[in-house]
């Protein structure tokens, strides 16, 4: 469903985009290559953008400054750690997000993993009108490789062991730094968060966060929804492994009417709390995966969410899933990969997926076209009344497809209780179909017969099939829940397994 606030927001962006160019285009620092990163080298003696190094206190950083080694030891900078830096994006009104320092104490609250945390504060070129900030990535983008080359010429540390986490703009800040930093090795790691859509979506791999920036490049895309020709966050792939959280084009308790529960939290910026939901949670789901390392959200390669929605895309083999966030498992390939998954609408976000396959023999002339429940009982628990609707009329001999979504583990599924809802239209079909096939000495199936159901849990890519508990009552009438156990197939002959299997 739509957000009736998405209209307005992207009007927004559009007279800034508009208004902030004066008339003028873009210029060719914009749209044209970027500049050899040799032409930087050894050329900034100061940065515009402070850097700021995080220790026990994740609300306050201290700065390090370029060509100043004094500065790396006073703020406790660690050369045998990994360095990573936060990257913020566009501002509005001139002050740092509060999910920053979110970030920064998610990143600290790994007592076994320790890092230097650093954060690339450029506030004073990003809040301008937003072509002016774009232009603007450039520049940051050459003073975060400035600070990187330069720590490698003071301390003995390595671009590999840097990971930059980039959020919207500072997505592309992040890419045009690993493109300017030159020489014959690559960053790390690049976490692209929502990378911004405007001024980027469709330009070249040279002008935007590209998998060529570092060893490694992983984005998550959460607001892509278009309107008049612009989206928030960029719909292509920029990465290696590009995540589209439910379908990447919004996300859930984010629509307007969660406008009552932001006013409560955040007061007068409620509608700004509202407006940037979608965008930002990026920014959480990766908090997430830190906090909730135990409890990882899988990401399964796909064509599209319509075709993730039907169960189609749960396979693991051969790398066509991987873990969202910071744990990702960093494997390059010269071909993007854009996987799909399903997440909560708040914290902790994972799910747990299930595709099902259930073909129906239709005994009644006329497609039928009703509305199931199905519930599941698991070796951990057990979920009531999932609504089911295939969205198509069911004809004879055909095995329909889709995709369940569980807020909770329940274990290995052992058994599914499967109901035809009842509906005044169907009871009545179902008495006149009675009365034309009355019933005689021997079974007369005249409506909908299910014998089997398949199963397959991606998380643990399990495949499970289910036969009717009772194999002489195999026909599907309103009302009625029939009951299904795990079976074994073997040569078409179905095994039926105890309860407690």
């Amino acid at each position: 469903m739509g957000s009736p606030f998405c209209v307005p927001i992207f009007f927004l962006l559009y007279i800034f985009i508009q208004s902030s160019a004066h008339g003028q285009s873009p210029g060719p620092e914009l749209f044209g290559r970027r500049p050899r990163a040799v032409e930087t080298q050894g050329s900034l003696q100061e940065t515009e953008t402070r850097f700021l190094l995080f220790k026990d206190d994740p609300g306050r950083g201290c700065r390090i400054r370029l060509h100043h080694p004094d500065t790396l030891q006073e703020c406790g900078f660690n050369s045998s750690q990994p360095l990573v830096m936060i990257v913020h994006g566009w501002s509005v009104d001139g002050m740092l997000e509060n999910w920053i320092w979110q970030l920064v104490a998610a990143l600290k609250s790994r007592p076994g993993q320790p890092m230097n945390v650093v954060l690339a504060d450029w506030i004073t070129l990003a809040h301008h009108h937003y072509t002016i900030a774009v232009r603007h990535t450039r520049l940051v983008g050459q003073e975060v490789a400035a600070l990187l080359r330069w720590l490698e010429e003071s301390v003995p540390f390595s671009r590999s062991n840097v990971h930059l986490i980039g959020y919207s703009l500072g997505a592309h800040v992040s890419g045009f730094a690993g493109s300017y930093i030159g020489g014959r090795h690559k960053i790390g790691r690049i976490t692209g968060l929502d990378a911004a859509g405007p001024l980027f979506e469709g330009t070249t791999p040279s002008d935007r966060l590209s998998p060529d920036d570092a060893d490694f490049v992983d984005a998550i895309h959460t607001f892509t929804r278009e309107h008049m020709g612009l989206s928030v966050g960029i719909k292509q792939p920029v990465g290696h492994y590009d995540f589209y959280p439910n379908g990447g084009s919004f996300q859930p308790g984010c629509h307007f009417l969660e406008l009552y529960k932001h006013i409560a939290q955040h007061g007068l910026h409620a509608i700004t709390q509202t407006i940037k939901c979608a965008h930002e949670r990026s920014v959480h789901l990766f908090i997430d995966s830190l906090l909730h390392e135990h409890m990882p959200s899988t990401g399964y390669q796909c064509s599209d969410m319509d075709s993730f929605s039907q169960g189609l895309c749960l396979s693991c083999k051969k790398g066509r899933c991987n873990t969202l966030g910071y744990h990702v498992h960093q494997q390059p390939h010269s071909k993007s990969r854009q996987l799909f998954l399903v997440t909560r609408a708040q914290a902790p976000f994972k799910v747990y997926h299930y595709q099902f396959k259930i073909q129906f023999i239709n005994q009644i002339e006329k497609p039928v076209e009703p509305t199931f429940a199905m519930s599941l009982l698991g070796t951990k628990g057990e979920m009531q009344r999932i609504p089911i609707t295939l969205g198509e009329g069911i004809t004879s001999n055909k095995t329909y497809s889709f995709l369940i979504t569980l807020d909770l583990d329940i274990g290995e599924l052992v058994m599914i209780k499967f109901k035809w809802e009842n509906s005044a239209v169907w009871a009545n079909i179902w008495n006149t179909v009675q009365t034309i096939f009355p019933w005689g000495t021997k079974p007369h199936y005249s409506g909908l017969v299910l014998k089997t159901i398949r199963a397959k849990a991606g998380e643990t890519q399990q495949r499970m099939t289910f036969c009717s508990e009772n194999s002489d009552d195999v026909q599907l009438h309103p009302i009625q829940e029939k009951v299904f156990v795990k079976c074994e197939v073997h040569s078409k002959k179905l095994k039926r397994k105890t309860r407690g299997a």
